[in-house]
């Protein structure tokens, strides 16, 4: 409410400014013609001024500014999937019943377009994950994502990430898994309710962690070729990949 007020304080301020300089002018020149021809040419020439500063220069600067941000977060993104993102794709995926559907949707070339990464992003955003949480090492999940907790913590404390939202759900996915796991004294011998709760967690996460992987590789090839050529090198959706996270 005190923001409207000064703005209108301002507004009347600037309008009797101008009302006193034109009656200046009048009081000086006695040509009230002159002023009415300059005020008409200035009023006629505001809605395009308008047009130029708040619409063509705005979008251009806030297209910067967003570009800007974008670069510093997908080089956040990237330090996400050295140190926990690229752990979790490979060594879940090996435990999925369909993991060779999944890794021929996923498995990104050299070659691949934009329309090819759009089919893949499609396919990962919908994933469906024929998962049997037993054969998971839980105790291992879990130890890891112990191990990044004061990470992922401190990734969701930066306030740029409220610009993408996409990551920020994959953020709280893989840290809610992370208080699931915490939770419970215990991973073995779980009851079914509890298996079936877990599984869901995971392909919570892991359809996320597809699925923004697959925009951060994406803007590698563009971006930044010689890592892209490294992910295309390491990635667990190939049949042979030369590293694998260990």
């Amino acid at each position: 409410m005190r923001g409207y007020r000064v703005f209108l304080l301002l507004a009347a301020i600037f309008l009797a400014a101008s009302a006193l300089l034109y009656f200046v002018h009048y009081l000086i020149f006695g040509d009230p013609h002159h002023i009415f021809i300059y005020l008409l040419g200035d009023f006629a020439f505001l809605p395009l001024e308008v047009f130029l500063v708040v619409i063509v220069i705005e979008r251009i600067l806030t297209r910067r500014e967003k570009q800007a941000m974008l670069y510093k977060l997908n080089m956040v993104i990237g330090a996400f999937y050295s140190e926990v993102g690229n752990r979790l794709l490979a060594d879940l995926i090996g435990h999925f019943d369909n993991r060779e559907e999944i890794s021929r949707n996923l498995n990104v070339t050299a070659d691949w377009t934009a329309k090819d990464f759009k089919q893949a992003d499609a396919f990962a955003y919908h994933l469906k994950i024929d998962i049997d949480v037993r054969k998971i090492d839980l105790e291992r999940l879990k130890e890891f994502l112990a191990q990044k907790r004061l990470y992922l913590l401190t990734l969701l404390e930066n306030p740029n990430l409220l610009e993408h939202d996409r990551f920020t759900d994959l953020l709280w996915a893989t840290t809610h898994l992370d208080e699931e796991l915490e939770a419970r004294p215990s991973l073995k011998d779980l009851p079914e309710s509890d298996l079936e709760h877990l599984a869901v967690d995971i392909q919570r996460m892991y359809d996320h962690l597809a699925s923004e992987w697959l925009d951060y590789v994406q803007h590698l090839k563009s971006t930044y070729p010689f890592l892209f050529s490294l992910v295309l090198r390491t990635h667990p959706f190939q049949e042979h990949p030369e590293a694998m996270f260990t």
